[in-house]
């Protein structure tokens, strides 16, 4: 019994000692075989699963590049070892980016990921316009996005959400809620949002389709900018060819991704049925197209905006200083 547990427990000290070398930033930049290696995060939302394609078929190694590919699971913890410089690039929500911004200036969007494609919304009950939720409880979960996406509804019926009654709850809770009629309106998203508006004897009064009010992007930092364009200039190749598999429906590319996530290929694809994915091409004519309406600057635009009404940043943010557009130009 001594020798077994001695056994268990010196394994896991190994593991553990293993897994700090493997996250400590000093190991991000290089390997012994001189491979340059990148160490890359995500969360569990399907429109980052361009990245696990890119990761299961080889993609990165091909382009000459050693990622170390974590999945966290939570925006928290992400945000979190990004901040901690444990991680050299993240995959993650624009409204994520201005959080980090208010602490790090160096953060910089590289790449635009996706835009919410009626995947996020807001659940009502007899409600047939902005106006008539005034006076009404809504349930939403204290974070950017979904505040940014709620005033966006509101302000079409000149509200804010001094108007109504907020219920601070996480997204799943708040479609519980409303499933239960514990609540008038909810703000929460798929998979919750079609299956509580059924339950709830209500129905979807907006959503994200068709809009660029929620964006995903790729986020470093202006010094791996700097020292290592040459690198990123191969991750983004690399990740534009998981990102078309995936737009293409390949069933491979969509299973690949689906067992990364821990969901079944049915369940991916009709997540992403709700989600506008951007390749290499979409960001050069849409994403950092000023000429474009639906251009990624205006969604950085009214998330910075409300990140600062909302008192996530102490002080307004200079959306210019927080992207950088240069490598998707130069591919």
């Amino acid at each position: 019994m001594f020798r077994s547990r001695f056994v268990k427990l010196f394994a896991f000290a190994f593991i553990a000692l293993f897994w700090t070398i493997a996250c400590s930033p000093q190991a991000s930049n290089n390997t012994a075989n001189n491979t340059p290696q990148l160490s890359v995060s995500t969360n569990p939302w399907s429109g980052y699963s361009g990245h696990h394609v890119t990761v299961k078929k080889g993609f990165y190694q091909e382009a000459g590049l050693q990622v170390e590919d974590t999945l966290f699971q939570s925006n928290t913890e992400q945000i979190t070892a990004f901040l901690s410089g444990k991680t050299d690039v993240a995959w993650l929500t624009a409204g994520d980016v201005m959080q980090m911004a208010g602490k790090d200036p160096n953060v910089k969007i590289i790449f635009l990921v996706d835009y919410s494609n009626g995947s996020d919304g807001i659940l009502g009950r007899g409600i047939k316009s902005p106006a008539e939720l005034k006076g009404k409880t809504v349930a939403r979960e204290d974070v950017l996005f979904e505040k940014v996406l709620l005033r966006a509804y509101l302000e079409k019926g000149g509200l804010t959400e001094k108007d109504i009654t907020i219920r601070d709850l996480p997204a799943p809770d708040a479609a519980t809620a409303f499933s239960a009629k514990r609540v008038d309106a909810a703000v929460t998203y798929e998979p919750f949002l079609t299956k509580a508006a059924k339950e709830g004897g209500g129905e979807i009064i907006f959503s994200t389709k068709g809009t660029n009010l929620i964006a995903d992007v790729i986020v470093t930092r202006a010094n791996l900018i700097a020292s290592r364009r040459d690198d990123l200039i191969k991750f983004l190749k690399a990740a534009d060819r998981g990102i078309k598999l995936l737009k293409s429906g390949d069933p491979d590319a969509i299973a690949a991704a689906a067992s990364r996530l821990g969901i079944k290929p049915e369940e991916l694809k009709e997540q992403l049925a709700g989600i506008t994915l951007f390749d290499i091409e979409g960001n050069k004519t849409i994403g950092f197209n000023p000429e474009n309406p639906n251009n990624a600057i205006k969604s950085f635009e009214l998330m910075a905006k409300g990140a600062y009404d909302f008192k996530t940043v102490p002080q307004p943010l200079d959306v210019k200083s927080l992207y950088d557009d240069s490598i998707v130009k130069s591919l």
